[in-house]
């Protein structure tokens, strides 16, 4: 599969729960929303992957300044995707 053809779509906001069983990643743009459960495992693997990805990008192009701030307010919340913190 060529990832260059993929048609791109801008996330504003990604939020994550998760049971026992699995996670949940919930990315919107606007009024549009995409969910997607992965195990644990594939979890756990997404995470490294994403963070090999951040500290190759600041190899390249220089740190990039963010912060994360857990307490910032989401128009979807955690607690919103079913099975989130029961």
């Amino acid at each position: 599969m060529d990832f260059n053809k993929i048609p791109k779509q801008f996330c504003e906001n990604v939020v994550a729960g998760h049971s026992e069983e699995n996670f949940v990643m919930v990315m919107s743009v606007g009024e549009t929303a995409a969910a997607y459960a992965l195990t644990p495992p594939h979890m756990k693997r997404l995470v490294q992957s994403l963070s090999h990805q951040v500290e190759e990008y600041e190899k390249k192009f220089g740190t990039i300044n963010a912060k994360w701030a857990p307490g910032i307010e989401s128009p979807i919340q955690s607690k919103d995707i079913k099975g989130s913190g029961e």
